[in-house]
């Protein structure tokens, strides 16, 4: 039954050969997924790690499981099931081009893995311990970056103002060891800029240290973890920690997709636990157990009987200042948890619980936005999830309930229409009293909380060289927000059109439509008045392959923001890239020209950056003014690359650049980011 899939592979395997541009799909997804976060910093670089380390050691897809399948964060759960079920049924591939023969796998999706697959026999489980420990790789990067012009938080403290602690230098060093997907340990330490680096304020050296061990394989225990890992449970309505595409081209983002139990070895100082985790695997029954003591930041303040409160929680790590500084490790937090699920080839149950225990009472701040937010000291959530697939239809979600009874659910199916058609569907509803510590579902709000909405989207490929994508978003809020006074509703539209006429040119063009609520002051009224803003936003670019050395990329990009009662404003970006890879050269290298204009923040901009390794820049741009940057990487030798980036934003008719602590005089703001990789 199989050599005629094989033979059918091979005589297509020829439109999968020869020097073909990268595809965009990952640099859309961290454009969409950094402008979701409103601009907050990530840190977050374990999938560009794992794919990046793919690059050099392929993932075996003979022996790959569901959890590795996943990780990889570029298949659909239909194409999952239809890649095992396949396996199951016909038994371990011959060739990489028979990945065309599993159903709803195109060419296009074989080509976005082949970079980071291969098929090979698999090693036998006797040759595991003596392999994981004798034929991994150690790697060490040490990265440095810093702004040239100095802000104004970096002068000298006076008059008792607010100062910044430590030097403008952001430094990070990491150390780990790795055999494929099988045993991972090592550390990373880091501090960001303006936090102290051995001196009063710290004597430690660097701000954040972090220690990780990892082992996976298989038996009746699957996976040990130990110091720093992150748990992923269902589809984020308890616990998400790992990273969390939203909406956008892709369908892959639709539903959580990672391993329950994964490694943690990135700088953030908040998504991730610190103790012990197990996983133990019974023919049918899998189950996860973990256990996890941390210190957060966290703003204390005295009630009327004086006892300690905290009243807000900090997620960004930063120990800048003397009250960043005062906030720092004072929350305790102890938390624990568990998975148990059942699945078969078809289907999937699984049943999570997690308990958290602070050693002070949380109570944010008396505001109306908060009246249902989580408060205590205890909180507890449990949930049910599941999935289940009938030949190209896939059914997902996850039901949940916290301490105070309050509900959240989630529930989506993809399903194959035709070769060349897909379709999803996800409906959510959150109670606006629901609440989840670690919770990262795919809503529009930040937390799962206070939402319900429902998501249509499509696939459409009517030939090999085109693709349709688009979605309907339609959504609601029960109760109030941050800067939004009264129960609201919005909308989303969304539509790209992706033209690859050759191997060598790639063409897309998207047009999106966004309705909030948002809050705006009316002389009428001396409350604030809810509202709705309008962006709507259209995107070109082209990318091109000029030879096997030479690439170039260009975007076109306009928005419209319209605001209730407020004036219109407009921005507008064009670049131009140049890159530099040749296949046989120690050098590659990347230039861009950029120019921007927008009337405000309101109508911002958004492009992604090539950057040095296990690094990725989505700048926010508006106002007026040009943008360049040039990065490029040597190879010393086999086992060193040196990388750099140097860039400069310029902007127009400007005495000053940021507000507050960031303030910078002058017109130009330049950054500097240098990164030595080792592999030995």
């Amino acid at each position: 039954m199989k050599f005629p899939a094989v033979i059918l592979s091979l005589c297509l395997a020829i439109r999968l050969q020869g020097q073909e541009l990268p595809s965009s799909a990952m640099e859309q997804q961290l454009e969409d997924y950094t402008e979701s976060l409103e601009d907050a910093d990530n840190t977050d670089d374990g999938w560009l790690q794992q794919v990046e380390y793919y690059k050099s050691n392929p993932l075996n897809v003979n022996d790959a499981d569901e959890d590795d399948l996943k990780n990889l964060q570029l298949l659909t759960a239909l194409q999952i099931d239809n890649f095992l079920n396949y396996r199951r049924l016909l038994g371990k591939l011959i060739s990489i081009y028979e990945l065309q023969a599993v159903p709803g796998w195109d060419v296009e999706t074989i080509r976005k893995l082949r970079l980071y697959v291969t098929v090979t026999n698999t090693v036998l489980p006797a040759q595991w311990l003596k392999n994981s420990l004798k034929q991994g790789k150690y790697s060490f990067i040490a990265r440095y970056g810093s702004n040239i012009e100095k802000a104004r938080g970096y002068n000298a403290p006076d008059s008792g103002n607010s100062f910044y602690a430590g030097g403008n230098s952001r430094v990070m060093m990491r150390l780990k060891y790795q055999y494929k997907n099988q045993l991972q340990y090592g550390f990373t330490a880091a501090k960001d800029a303006g936090e102290p680096f051995f001196t009063k304020n710290n004597r430690t050296g660097f701000d954040f240290y972090s220690f990780h061990l990892f082992s996976k394989h298989k038996g009746l225990i699957k996976t040990v973890a130990a110091g720093d890992y992150t748990i992923n449970l269902g589809q984020g309505l308890i616990c998400w920690q790992g990273l969390a595409f939203g909406k956008g081209a892709g369908m892959t983002n639709i539903k959580r997709q990672a391993a329950i139990l994964r490694p943690y070895n990135s700088a953030g100082a908040f998504y991730f636990n610190r103790g012990a985790a197990i996983t133990l695997q019974k023919n049918n029954w899998e189950s996860t157990f973990f256990v996890s003591a941390r210190r957060l930041d966290a703003n204390l303040e005295k009630d009327t009987a004086l006892n300690e409160i905290a009243t807000s929680i900090h997620l960004s790590g930063y120990h800048r200042t003397p009250s960043e500084l005062e906030d720092k490790e004072t929350l305790h937090l102890v938390s624990y948890g568990s998975n148990i699920n059942y699945r078969t080839p078809k289907w999937r149950i699984g049943f999570n619980m997690l308990q958290l225990h602070f050693n002070k009472y949380i109570q944010k701040n008396p505001v109306p936005y908060n009246l249902y937010a989580m408060q205590g000291r205890h909180w507890s959530n449990y949930s049910v999830d599941y999935h289940y697939t009938y030949k190209n239809i896939h059914l997902f979600g996850e039901t949940a309930i916290g301490k105070n009874a309050a509900a959240g659910a989630i529930h989506g199916l993809l399903a194959g229409l035709h070769t060349k058609m897909d379709l999803v569907l996800l409906h959510r509803y959150l109670s606006k009293s629901y609440q989840a510590f670690y919770g990262n579902a795919f809503t529009v709000n930040t937390n799962p909380t206070n939402e319900q909405g429902l998501y249509a989207g499509f696939s459409l490929r009517p030939a090999y060289f085109l693709k349709l994508d688009g979605y309907i978003d339609l959504f609601s809020f029960p109760w109030l927000k941050y800067r939004v006074d009264a129960p609201s509703t919005g909308k989303e539209y969304f539509m790209q059109l992706t033209y690859k006429p050759g191997k060598l040119t790639e063409v897309y063009t998207r047009y999106r439509d966004q309705y909030k609520p948002l809050n705006y002051l009316s002389e009428a009224n001396a409350l604030n008045e809810t509202g709705t803003f309008n962006n709507r936003s259209w995107r070109t670019q082209v990318n091109h392959q000029l030879s096997s050395a030479f690439s170039i990329r260009q975007r076109f990009e306009l928005l419209w923001y319209t605001r209730e009662k407020a004036g219109d404003e407009n921005g507008f970006l064009l670049f131009f890239d140049l890159l530099y890879k040749p296949l046989q050269n120690r050098l590659s290298a990347g230039f861009r020209l950029q120019y921007f204009e927008s009337d405000s923040y309101n109508s911002r901009l958004y492009a992604y950056e090539n950057d040095v390794l296990y690094y990725y820049a989505v700048p926010v741009f508006y106002d007026k003014g040009a943008r360049y940057y040039i990065n490029a990487n040597y190879k010393l030798n086999k086992q060193f690359s040196l990388w750099l980036k140097w860039g400069q934003t310029i902007y127009n008719n400007r005495t000053s650049i940021g507000s507050g602590l960031d303030e910078i005089q002058g017109n130009r703001k330049s950054e500097i980011r240098m990164l030595l990789s080792a592999t030995f």
